[in-house]
């Protein structure tokens, strides 16, 4: 069987979404996670677009070393220059270049003829050679593209020393037939296409990227590009997660392998959402809250009898146990060590103790800790930003008849504890009044949202906040069975990704 390279651009691409940026950490932290997957090749970002872009692809290909580490340039000699400082580092560094190709962009966005396109993308190939020996090349919105203007450029790039050459479907307008026509024609026209890797970069305008991507494949494209959980530009790219289980679950039918782990698909899943603070849709195929979950009298008899009846895969092979082992108060620390080992965590010492009396203290106010649970206290005690301000007490009241009344307490960085209270519209308004008389750092919240991580009166709710100050986003999140409680951390973890940020920047 052949083997198909997965490019991950979830750091790049990914991070495109709206609304979904990342810290520097952050990034490193998903890079690691990516590694353990197991993917060929992690784009890591555009580090010509800030400063904050340019540290995070140094850091990851200083400390991330088993997979490529590709960085996205604009096909400008100074671009490539810059592009080239940040990944020099990598074991296996690879510059990744993408210039338009569409009539469309070329006269309404770029002014520029096709044989201006040529010669600037052949001219960006060779100064990215001289640096790097994997260098990739994509013609944007290719799908868009008459066939035999991306045929003369995929020959012109390979002839400047592209190794890989990639066709996007930028806008996700192909549909799977015309996009594997695409990548065939591709395959009989390009003279020395034998030099080169084909890969595809699809995007989901239409809900078609798996499908685009997978019919690629057959027809002899051998790199996939995507995102985990599909996140991107507009309605984001195509779901590494989808593609990768399709591979491996209809092996028979595409004869083809991947170098995956994927009992680490589901992890992965998981903290990608979490940092990003985009929520999984229930049915969102492979890692969805009910990819695996039955309701139907007929097919719970089906499964109950033999699984294959109604699943086509096992959740274990993705990263979900299938037990129901649930844990309480009485649970000592060996059964929690167990439980996080089937759920894929490995913490340090340190950290378990940190995660083993969160749980501790959640088992007293639950019955019954599920693992959403366990993986809402590992997302909450492992991955907050350090702490500049440190939410110590708050008080409500409310009620229908009186005014919200909230008072705070916080401990400063100088160690001074800090008191205050405040009026609001709510709950939730009025703790935050407080903290910002407390804090004093202005900023306009912009998104709330509320969720239970599980079913019951004593749920665990889950809060995500996004605030914005200087034209710039930060996400907080936070979890606890009082959701005023858990809005008062998610506000606190906002506002401290702020300040850590500000004083990162001097």
């Amino acid at each position: 069987m052949d083997k198909v390279i997965i490019f991950d651009t979830t750091l790049r691409d990914g991070e495109q979404a709206a609304g979904g940026s990342l810290n520097i950490q952050e990034k490193l932290e998903i890079a690691r996670q990516l590694e353990r997957l197991g993917v060929d090749i992690i784009e890591a970002g555009f580090p010509v677009t800030s400063p904050g872009d340019f540290e995070a692809v140094r850091l990851i290909a200083k400390e991330v070393r088993s997979p490529v580490i590709c960085v996205l340039t604009h096909a400008v000699i100074e671009a490539i220059d810059q592009s080239w400082q940040a990944v020099k580092k990598a074991e296996r560094p690879r510059i990744h270049i993408v210039l338009s190709s569409s009539d469309i962009h070329l006269f309404y966005q770029l002014k520029k003829s096709r044989q201006e396109i040529l010669e600037m993308s052949c001219d960006a190939v060779a100064r990215a050679k001289k640096y790097c020996a994997d260098v990739e090349f994509s013609p944007m919105d290719a799908s868009r593209t008459e066939p035999e203007y991306i045929h003369q450029i995929l020959k012109a790039v390979i002839e400047a020393g592209a190794t890989t050459v990639n066709i996007p479907d930028t806008v996700g307008y192909a549909t799977p037939d015309e996009f594997g026509g695409l990548i065939e024609g591709i395959f009989k026209n390009v003279p020395n296409i034998k030099r080169a890797v084909v890969s595809v970069h699809c995007h989901n305008d239409l809900g078609l990227a798996v499908a685009n991507s997978l019919e690629a494949l057959k027809r002899g494209a051998r790199q996939v590009e995507g995102t985990i959980n599909g996140i991107g530009e507009r309605a984001g790219n195509a779901s590494l997660e989808e593609i990768i289980m399709a591979i491996k679950t209809r092996q028979n039918f595409f004869n083809l392998t991947t170098s995956i782990d994927t009992t680490q698909i589901y992890r992965t899943s998981r903290l990608v959402s979490e940092l990003t603070g985009f929520a999984i849709q229930p049915n969102k195929a492979i890692v969805g809250a009910n990819a695996f979950r039955h309701s139907s009298g007929l097919h719970i008899d089906g499964v109950i009898k033999m699984p294959g009846t109604f699943e086509i895969m096992d959740p274990k092979s993705v990263g979900i146990p299938s037990s129901s082992l649930v844990l309480g108060k009485t649970s000592g620390r060996h059964a929690f060590q167990e439980r996080l080992a089937e759920l894929g965590y490995s913490l340090s010492h340190e950290n378990f103790d940190q995660a083993f009396s969160a749980f501790k203290e959640l088992a007293d106010k639950k019955k019954e800790i599920t693992d959403k649970d366990i993986e809402s206290i590992i997302a909450q005690e492992l991955r907050t930003v350090s702490e500049v301000y440190h939410l110590d007490r708050i008080q409500v009241t409310c009620g229908d008849r009186g005014i919200p009344t909230a008072a705070v307490r916080l401990t400063a960085p100088d160690g001074r504890v800090l008191t205050d209270a405040a009026l609001g519209t709510g709950p939730v308004d009025a703790v935050y009044q407080a903290i910002n008389r407390l804090v004093a750092v202005p900023n306009k919240l912009t998104e709330f949202t509320v969720k239970s991580v599980t079913e019951g009166i004593d749920a665990i709710g889950e809060v995500l906040i996004r605030i914005e100050s200087g034209g710039i986003t930060y996400t907080g999140r936070g979890a606890d069975t009082d959701i005023i409680v858990a809005s008062a951390k998610a506000y606190m973890n906002a506002l401290n990704r702020l300040l850590a940020a500000k004083k990162a920047t001097g």
